[in-house]
């Protein structure tokens, strides 16, 4: 074996031959290496953001650059500059009282819990207990305020929504939260939560508000069935009455109009009557001044023709007519009677 102290011919050590091999073998494994982090960092020099997102750079934790917009960018590798992207233009939502997860598992993961939701107990304004489920859709309005102005905006909305919903059922009836009263609670709560969201500065604009289902517990939820079987009952009876009543009365009322249209038709149809007959007498006695027996005579002798035909055989004697027989006509039933003939009368 070699004495390691002796030297070179530059008066240097004399270093083992097994030594120059390892060191090339080392400096392969560490360009093998170097290869490798190269790749990766220069795989680390573009990202890409979404149609319906945008970014913010971080660099040290600091933000550069602004907004960055959708599409190809470039960053400093080896975690220098840190993306994060948030989806502005999609619609997001937050479910309330549902025991089922959050659809949307992006946002779920990355900006919220995604634990289960238990039904939210709530107590109305009549000290009656129910349970309410929601959904709050929102949009992110403005990502450098929900980014750096609010710490986990998110859940300052959640519990926002949570308090203000428990404030307007809070100051409602049971039976208004239940039936007519869940567009009015749906429209507040959205008004309340989108101030609550500027006033907290959460970047994030609240698009609707939507009850899914406010139900009464259930140890009392068949009580509020039956309750509500009895509501719509007496409502079906009250519409039943009123079609009823809608239908009887106008009837009711034609009827009632027919008869006094038929009565003013006959008061009038009389009045005339007795108008014509009062002008006829006056046209009469108007004659009857101008000429009292010529008329008393015309009318005698109209009333008689009009009288005579409808007494039968008749036979007029004058006061000089003599022994004439009178007899009795057994069989005039059986004889038929002549036609009337009509007689003159002779002037008194």
């Amino acid at each position: 074996m070699d004495d390691p102290s002796r030297t070179n011919r530059r008066g240097g050590p004399q270093w083992p031959p097994e030594l120059p091999a390892a060191f090339h073998q080392a400096k392969r494994y560490a360009l093998v290496v170097g290869a490798i982090l190269l790749i990766l960092s220069l795989n680390t020099l573009w990202y890409t953001v979404p149609a319906d997102s945008q970014g913010v750079i971080l660099r040290f934790g600091r933000a550069v650059d602004g907004i960055i917009q959708p599409g190809l960018h470039f960053k400093l590798p080896l975690r220098i500059d840190e993306v994060r992207i948030v989806p502005v233009k999609r619609q997001l939502k937050m479910e309330f009282g549902s025991s089922s997860r959050r659809e949307d598992t992006t946002n779920a993961s990355q900006y919220g819990d995604d634990d289960p939701e238990i039904v939210r107990n709530m107590v109305t304004g009549d000290r009656n207990a129910v349970h309410a489920e929601w959904v709050v859709q929102y949009q992110i309005s403005d990502l450098e305020i929900y980014l750096f102005k609010t710490r986990n905006p998110e859940d300052t909305l959640r519990n926002a929504s949570e308090a203000v919903m428990r404030e307007i059922i809070g100051d409602r009836t049971v039976d208004e939260v239940l039936t007519i009263g869940r567009m009015d609670v749906e429209s507040e709560a959205k008004k309340k939560l989108e101030e609550l969201a500027e006033k907290y500065s959460l970047g994030i604009s609240v698009d609707q508000v939507q009850l899914l289902g406010v139900n009464p517990p259930p140890p009392v939820r068949a009580a509020f069935d039956d309750v509500n079987q009895a509501e719509q009952e007496k409502e079906q009876k009250i519409n039943l009455a009123r079609a009823q009543y809608n239908s009887s009365v106008p009837q009711a009322r034609g009827e009632a109009e027919k008869k006094v249209s038929e009565a003013e038709g006959n008061a009038l149809k009389r009045t005339n009557e007795a108008k014509g007959d009062a002008n006829r007498f006056s046209a009469v006695f108007r004659e009857y001044a101008r000429a009292p027996e010529i008329t008393r005579r015309r009318l005698y002798m109209e009333t008689m023709a009009e009288v005579l035909p409808r007494m039968g055989r008749k036979v007029i004697l004058d006061d000089s007519a003599r022994n004439v027989l009178p007899f009795l006509p057994l069989n005039a039933d059986l004889v038929p009677p002549p036609a009337p003939a009509t007689t003159t009368p002779q002037n008194r």
